[in-house]
């Protein structure tokens, strides 16, 4: 199906839209963190990559990637229409989350990365999260000064 806009057009509309991350799927985990008591968090730290959650003083940093936008293999999909850009669009995006969670890595965070789809199996989340400090914790305090 051919595009209703010129391509000058599309690339006009497309630059206008700004995103700011998925607030919804944000919400529903730190909802799940306040519910459970899980505290020392924070939102958008200012680091490398800006992490949806990071546990500063555990180095554990959180993104909840959605499905569509991250390249889910159960629940991503190619839009029918603008395939040759919207195929790239997602490769890039998940080249990018791979370059993130390296650097992150080599820079002693331990990253977390959630997808929408597993917000809806709290425990199994919490468990993670917990598994994920708990892990960074027993690994700093086994280090010698």
């Amino acid at each position: 199906m051919m595009d209703v806009f010129s391509k000058r057009k599309r690339s006009e509309v497309m630059a206008a839209i700004r995103s700011k991350g998925n607030k919804e799927t944000e919400i529903v985990l730190a909802t799940i963190f306040r519910k459970n008591g899980l505290n020392g968090w924070r939102r958008h730290l200012a680091i490398h990559g800006k992490p949806d959650f990071t546990f500063p003083s555990h180095r554990v940093v959180i993104f909840v990637d959605g499905c569509f936008w991250h390249g889910c293999r159960w629940h991503g999909r190619n839009p029918d229409s603008n395939q040759k850009y919207w195929i790239t669009k997602l490769e890039r995006n998940k080249a990018r989350d791979r370059k993130v969670t390296y650097l992150l890595r080599q820079n002693g965070w331990k990253v977390l990365r959630i997808w929408e789809h597993e917000l809806k199996k709290e425990k199994r989340v919490i468990e993670r999260v917990l598994t994920a400090i708990a892990i960074k914790n027993s690994a700093s305090k086994n280090k010698k000064v």
